[in-house]
């Protein structure tokens, strides 16, 4: 489900041209496990659900070898290594934009590789697709896509984020092909542990003009643009 047009993707990515970040192809699948001692099972794309009282999401396109491991109390494990595009992650459907979220994260990518960690999600009436980008391993998100806008800057939770609009046509999204507007927030002192207040990203958002609407999934994901690592991650 989601996936930045094209551009800057091509400094590492053999994706193709416009798309939206998470991309619900599936002629690669992802490895599910629900804990570390249970049998791996391989599911189609898209792939949700709920575990241990959090709500999950996969996506994966062709080109990468994924296994997501959900953990009990808030946690995953992911491992990966291709081309394209995944996003997998832990959070809450629906989420909501007066959420507290607190993440940490073992932050273990290709030093090369294009890996990101965001506060990520959608919203419906609008169809919104946004990230609250926490780290993304020196790759700018800003840049990845001809046609994003930078809106503005503001500060949160210790830093300045700078802020982003881009919009996809006729993509991949949780109502299926869709056009619809990317909002980003993209934080300029990068970390993999912290507290995202969602509600100001929402506010800053809105004075720029950039409206949500009914709040859909939203997850603390990692996402890799053909790349390779792995990660473990702590939500709640």
């Amino acid at each position: 489900m989601a996936k930045f047009s094209t551009s800057l993707l091509a400094l590492a990515l053999v994706v193709t041209s416009a798309s939206a970040l998470l991309i619900p192809t599936s002629e690669k699948n992802i490895t599910i496990t629900n804990n570390k001692l249970a049998s791996r099972s391989t599911v189609e794309q898209p792939g949700s659900g709920t575990y241990d009282g959090m709500y999950w999401a996969s996506y994966v396109t062709s080109g990468f070898d994924v296994i997501y491991t959900n953990i009990a109390g808030g946690q995953y494990e992911v491992q990966w290594d291709g081309s394209g595009d995944f996003v997998v992650g832990q959070g809450w459907n629906p989420g909501a934009t007066n959420k507290v979220i607190t993440f940490s994260a073992s932050w273990e990518p290709n030093p090369s590789s294009a890996a990101i960690l965001s506060v990520y999600g959608w919203s419906t009436n609008p169809l919104v697709e946004y990230y609250v980008n926490e780290e993304a391993n020196n790759f700018n998100l800003g840049t990845i896509n001809s046609g994003t806008n930078f809106k503005g800057s503001f500060t949160s939770d210790g830093s300045v984020y700078n802020v982003y609009e881009h919009e996809q046509v006729n993509q991949p999204s949780i109502q299926g092909t869709a056009t619809f507007q990317q909002y980003l927030s993209v934080r300029q002192s990068p970390r993999t542990s912290g507290t995202v207040t969602f509600a100001n990203h929402v506010a800053a958002w809105k004075s720029f003009g950039m409206n949500l609407g009914t709040m859909n999934e939203q997850i603390v994901a990692v996402e890799g643009l053909s790349s390779s690592g792995q990660a473990t991650i702590t939500v709640s």
